[in-house]
């Protein structure tokens, strides 16, 4: 809630300084004024290539808020932004970029420009890359808007990472993986990560199984 807030005050103190303010009083933030992210892809892109909230904000190339169709269907949600997409400022790069969109081209039969494709956290983590708790939750307001703009029927969790931003209970990965989960008023869909089938090439069968789910979904 605290990066909520913070974003709250941020937004309010920039759209005061282009009103041309220097000065303003000590501003308190409650819990009925921090729904004020743009209910407009376009718009709510600008607000997280903007952002600072987090100290990725120092260190990143660029934000990357999604790609793909604002009414899709499908929305595909990854953890973090690999190496490579950060590299190309570009989606679906890399060995494990090029296998799911050969898992949507494919078993799915759809366009990568038919599904919404974003990330949990917009701008690559540094060090580990596995974000902190502070990154994950300054993003989160994010991606639920994105969810509640876009309205697809199914979201997909690529791995365990991602599905955790999603899940209150924290189940096992595996006990989840592949089941249909509702979240809110979505379909929830936990996959296995590209990156970890390629390590794993055994069970691309479990997972081509969980893409044959998904397609009965949409």
């Amino acid at each position: 809630m605290k990066s909520y807030q913070n974003l709250v005050m941020l937004q309010n103190l920039y759209r005061l300084k282009s009103l041309g303010f220097e000065y303003t009083d000590l501003v308190c933030v409650n819990q009925k004024n921090l729904d004020i992210l743009p209910n407009d892809l376009g718009a709510l892109h600008v607000s997280i290539s903007s952002c600072h909230l987090c100290d990725l904000s120092k260190s990143r190339k660029q934000s990357m808020s999604g790609y793909g169709n604002a009414n899709a269907d499908l929305m595909i949600v990854d953890s973090i932004v690999s190496s490579s997409d950060d590299d190309l400022g570009s989606y679906y790069t890399g060995r494990a970029g090029t296998s799911l969109r050969k898992m949507i081209e494919n078993v799915l039969e759809l366009s990568i420009d038919d599904v919404f494709l974003t990330h949990a956290v917009k701008c690559k983590p540094l060090g580990s890359n596995r974000p902190s708790d502070s990154e994950l939750n300054s993003c989160k307001p994010y991606l639920y808007r994105q969810i509640e703009v876009i309205k697809p029927k199914v979201i997909v969790a690529l791995g365990e990472e991602s599905y955790n931003i999603f899940s209150q209970t924290k189940e096992e990965f595996n006990s989840v993986r592949g089941h249909i989960i509702d979240f809110k008023e979505y379909k929830l869909v936990p996959i296995y990560h590209p990156q970890f089938l390629l390590r794993n090439p055994s069970l691309k069968k479990d997972t081509l199984n969980d893409l044959k789910i998904i397609k009965s979904l949409l």
